[in-house]
């Protein structure tokens, strides 16, 4: 795998079926009985976006940057029409921990520097890519937790934060502490990201 692009599904904080098909992970929000968020698995593995030309199954979730991207999604933003009409389900702190904590597992798992060619919101893929159908994409040029950081900045936001987790995981490796890569163990809840600072 060669990047990892970072969505928001324009839905509620649960993942639907359509959504479940076009990203390889998504990240949920719960609120009862205490606030808990989850990494779930999409209908397609990474691997078969290695090849999205061939006929087979992949997870469409960037319009011209599939092949070869792990798509991440944030399971939020239903209503979202711009900084002033955010809807009813902004993205939540705790989501985005748990984004920054699997995707740096994801760079270490397959191997993906942290830069902003191989770790980018589907806002900059569309940026930069304006003769695909990513252009225009919105996701994600808004964070509730965040709200006076600039869509152009967000990016560098998450990547900052994607590295320190990295850096957390990759010194554990390097000391021969047990460490487990196994993205089915990511979550938070709101406990324990009182007691641990949100990184």
């Amino acid at each position: 795998m060669k990047r990892i692009i970072i969505h928001w599904t324009a839905g509620t904080y649960r993942p639907n079926s359509v959504e479940l098909e076009h990203y390889h992970y998504l990240i949920d929000f719960e609120k009862e009985p205490k606030e808990k968020s989850t990494v779930r698995f999409g209908k397609c593995r990474p691997e078969d976006n290695l090849n999205c030309t061939d006929g087979s199954r992949y997870a469409a979730h960037t319009g011209g940057g599939n092949t070869g991207s792990i798509g991440v999604a944030l399971c939020a933003m239903l209503g979202y029409q711009g900084i002033k009409r955010i809807g009813n389900y902004p993205i939540k702190p705790l989501q985005m921990e748990v984004c920054y904590e699997l995707c740096a597992r994801l760079c270490i798992k397959y191997k993906v520097p942290i830069s902003k060619e191989t770790i980018m919101t589907h806002y900059e893929f569309g940026k930069k890519n304006p003769l695909t159908t990513s252009r225009g994409k919105q996701d994600i040029a808004y964070l509730a937790s965040n709200p006076s950081l600039p869509a152009g900045k967000i990016g560098d936001f998450i990547r900052n934060k994607i590295k320190w987790y990295y850096e957390k995981l990759n010194l554990k490796l390097k000391e021969n502490e047990p460490v487990s890569l196994d993205i089915s163990k990511v979550s938070r809840t709101a406990k324990v990201l009182e007691t641990h600072g949100q990184g």
